[in-house]
């Protein structure tokens, strides 16, 4: 079922009745302009539930323009865009917005929502396996404001899968880790994309990096979509 929800802008949302394997993002001739700055040019894809999609290119290529008109943060210029409502989805961006004077692990137990969780303990229990896999526990305890880049990004990354999201999309959630961590990371999100169906949105400049693991390509020069496939194409 499709609901209008802003004429001028062509914005619509939709519900989709199965799980896997259905569309739940279309982009249909879609351009962002800032100004005089065309960030994104024509650009019409797909994502289906439970795919992992890495976004690659270029540093001003358009890919974190991208990831928030696919977050719903700001509205395209021109073109056709249609998000999936009944979902959840958690976004980790460039700004991760934690709570400088507060401890990494007061950032995290902001998240708990009883809705989502049937008690604290089950909350707690997730919260020290993620903090376990991504290699924080120790430093849990350390103010944000203390914290490198690499630790902030764990915590940021950890408080949005608290949230037990459908959908995560992330801006270069690797940017301030080494090569171990991110497929640490990546190893973790493919857990969560197998077991709970979680749809994976993620913008890499690293190539390299992107192509050792499975995944449709999106790639982006100049605003413009070039390829939607698979990582052969890296």
């Amino acid at each position: 079922m499709f609901q209008k929800v802003k004429k001028d802008q062509k914005l619509h949302y939709f519900q989709e009745t199965n799980q896997f394997q259905k569309t739940i993002f279309k982009l249909d001739n879609v351009g962002v302009k800032f100004g005089d700055i065309q960030a994104l040019k024509d650009v019409n894809l797909r994502v289906n539930q439970g795919e992992i999609v890495f976004i690659t290119g270029a540093s001003g290529a358009g890919k974190t323009t991208l990831l928030n008109i696919l977050a719903g943060n700001y509205p395209q210029t021109s073109g056709t865009v249609t998000l999936p409502t009944g979902k959840f989805s958690a976004q980790v961006f460039q700004e991760l917005r934690l709570v400088e004077n507060m401890t990494c692990l007061e950032n995290l137990k902001l998240v708990f929502d009883p809705s989502i969780y049937k008690n604290k303990k089950e909350f707690e229990n997730d919260l020290y396996e993620l903090a376990k896999i991504l290699g924080i526990t120790k430093r849990l305890n350390i103010k944000v404001s203390n914290a490198n880049g690499g630790l902030r990004q764990k915590v940021a990354i950890i408080r949005a899968l608290l949230t037990r999201p459908d959908i995560f999309i992330a801006d270069e959630p690797t940017s301030s880790l080494d090569y171990d961590n991110a497929k640490r990371l990546f190893d973790l999100l493919n857990v969560y994309n197998t077991k709970r169906g979680m749809t994976v949105i993620w913008a890499s400049h690293n190539r390299e990096l992107v192509g050792k693991f499975v995944g449709k390509i999106l790639h982006l020069e100049s605003g413009r979509l070039i390829h939607s496939g698979h990582a052969c194409f890296i």
